[in-house]
């Protein structure tokens, strides 16, 4: 007789989401996709998430951080205490998704996933208070503002908020990812951090206006500008190692209003991206360098201003308590659905969160529909990522594993597995 092939069980399939919970959390997240709102503009957002936070018995304080921060707490009685931390903000960017519930702000979209990050917070808060007799302990949830800009977060620390809430044990968040939807990652190796470090800058380049047809008689901003943005790629190319993951982008660059005027001015915005605050502060140095060097070059009338406007840590997840929710993950989606991720040159300003005895747990999850990602894999238009105009997470199932990922997250947290202290 022929030796009978094992079959490899099926992964298990995550508990299904009551919907009683699902509901409000699709409904949220489709309002919220549709009235986006930018970094230090999330009125309605803030006002929308708190709400949801409100209907699952937490107590809710606006406006920490001096904006729109909002801060959850559900107590349920002696134990650990987790951290939930959600987005509140948009992207400038126009949408070009189709979409029935597609962006209503004209130049404004959730082009990064922060609608159904918070959705799936205030899901999984709404499915911790449904359960409340499978747990014990604390749940801050944490709507933030401002992350875009990378300022939200250090904002709302502070404006106290360990010292007025309570400091956690560890703190959990998850990120939309171009990767198949149902599918979570997590870093695969601790002596990397997961995202980059960066620094973003804000330049401003002088020459002297007139006339287009005696180009002579000027300085031109915008051929300075033009040699600088050309220039600062050497600072990746030529003047950093190849085995270091960085990156400089300039993402912005603004001059004038008519063909036929030299303007007076040129503005850039750049940003630098790598796996360690050394590198970027080498890199922004060398930047600088260039940027003075070539405004001197073409002989501009005044220094160019410089202007940092955001700096963010590189994050480092914890390994224990990445461990503790990575088992947890694979015991309820199967390990086939949990991957590893290698670093990534995204950043963010959740590492700000962390340290001194708070851990930090965050994972990246998988958001692209079975259509586009077999249309893709067959050599079709590529999966839209994140701060694209196309980018359209399924939410059909995207939505409902972010809800149970993240209060599983919790609930293994609050068990007293892998935190912090």
């Amino acid at each position: 007789m022929p030796a009978r092939v094992k079959e490899t069980p099926a992964p298990p399939r995550p508990p299904a989401v009551s919907r009683e919970v699902l509901r409000p959390a699709l409904e949220f997240c489709l309002d919220v996709h549709a009235h986006p709102e930018l970094s230090g503009a999330e009125l309605r957002t803030a006002d929308r998430f708190a709400a949801r936070l409100e209907a699952s018995g937490c107590t809710v304080t606006r406006g920490v951080g001096g904006g729109h921060g909002v801060v959850g707490v559900l107590r349920n009685g002696e134990g650990p205490t987790v951290m939930i931390r959600a987005e509140l903000d948009a992207l400038p960017v126009t949408e070009r998704t189709g979409l029935a519930y597609a962006s209503t702000v004209p130049g404004v979209m959730h082009a990064c996933g922060h609608d159904l990050h918070l959705a799936a917070a205030g899901g999984a808060v709404a499915e911790l208070a449904r359960t409340r007799s499978a747990w014990r302990g604390t749940v801050l949830v944490v709507g933030q503002p401002a992350e875009e800009t990378l300022c939200g977060a250090r904002a709302m620390l502070a404006d106290g908020l360990y010292e007025r809430f309570g400091t956690p044990d560890a703190v959990l968040a998850q990120h939309t990812s171009p990767a198949p939807a149902g599918t979570l990652a997590h870093a695969a190796d601790f002596r990397t951090p997961l995202l980059a470090a960066s620094t973003a800058l804000d330049v401003t380049l002088y020459g002297r206006g007139g006339h287009a047809g005696t180009p002579h008689l000027t300085v031109d901003p915008v051929l300075a500008a033009a040699a600088t943005v050309m220039r600062l790629q050497s600072v990746v190319s030529r003047e950093t190692s190849p085995a270091e993951h960085a990156v400089l982008t300039v993402g912005s660059i603004h001059a004038g209003e008519r063909g036929n005027v030299i303007p007076d001015t040129a503005e850039l915005s750049l940003c630098i991206r790598a796996l360690s605050d050394p590198v970027v502060d080498r890199m922004a140095a060398a930047a600088e360098r260039v940027v003075r060097a070539e405004s001197a070059a073409s002989g501009c009338v005044r220094e160019p201003d410089l202007t940092v406007t955001s700096r963010s840590p590189a994050l480092l997840p914890d390994p224990a308590a990445t461990a503790a929710v990575r088992g947890a993950h694979e015991a309820l989606f199967g390990p086939d659905r949990v991957t590893d991720c290698g670093p990534l040159t995204a950043t963010e300003d959740f590492a700000w969160f962390g340290g001194q005895g708070v851990a930090t747990v965050y994972w990246m999850l998988g958001v692209t529909g079975v259509g586009p990602w077999r249309a893709a894999r067959a050599g079709g238009p590529p999966v839209p990522a994140n701060h694209a105009p196309e980018f359209a997470p399924d939410l059909r199932t995207a939505l409902p594993t972010g809800i149970t990922a993240m209060a599983s997250a919790a609930r293994r947290i609050l068990d007293g597995e892998g935190n912090g202290r």
